[in-house]
């Protein structure tokens, strides 16, 4: 009995260390890590690589902290802070620290200094939120966007690290139900947006 709990426990932190391995690794040679592949309003979307890649941190001219180079985190708050001129009193945490499971739909985050809304709200995504995402198994950290579109039915996302081989720009359905706006993502947390 020993011996299989020993060779189970070896099994599983070899598993560990491919996975964290393979998260680092550029599997996409049509590509490389700090490689613009799309903007939006003029900021920059850079690719990433492995999705767990991280080349340092970025801080602006004043020392302000924007997070780990090309991950998605270090985007949205890159956006911020150079289009919509917003700085975060809490410069620092994972995508999935965004949002405070403690702060009620439509009240203000103190960390982000930005109004927050659930998924669903009772108030309709704009273009610049921030679309927080949960962690998962594979993704402890959890992931944010930027709302770049809003359409009838649906929304578009402007991201950075979404992994090697994905999109920066995806679309999600959008639907209201009971006067509430429910994006159709099972990960989605909720958003972020500036005070008007």
């Amino acid at each position: 009995m020993k011996k299989i709990i020993i060779i189970s426990i070896s099994v599983l932190i070899l598993i560990y260390a491919v996975v964290v391995i393979i998260k680092k690794v550029n599997w996409n040679s049509n590509h490389f890590i700090g490689e613009k592949i799309d903007s939006l309003n003029g900021v920059n979307v850079y690719y990433n690589g492995g999705v767990g890649n991280s080349t340092g941190r970025n801080l602006t001219d004043d020392g302000y902290n924007l997070g780990m180079k090309y991950q998605c985190v270090e985007f949205i708050k890159r956006y911020y802070y150079q289009y919509l001129k917003h700085k975060m009193p809490d410069s620092y945490g994972n995508a999935v620290d965004f949002y405070d499971k403690m702060v009620e739909d439509g009240k203000v985050n103190e960390k982000r200094n930005l109004i927050q809304f659930s998924n669903p709200s009772k108030e309709k995504p704009k273009e610049n939120d921030i679309i927080i995402y949960n962690k998962s198994l594979f993704n402890p950290y959890g992931h944010v966007a930027i709302i770049s579109k809003v359409e009838e039915n649906s929304i578009e996302i402007i991201q950075q690290n979404p992994g090697p081989f994905a999109s920066s720009r995806e679309h999600i359905k959008l639907q209201n139900l009971n006067n509430q706006w429910f994006l159709d993502n099972n990960r989605i947390l909720g958003r972020l947006a500036k005070k008007n």
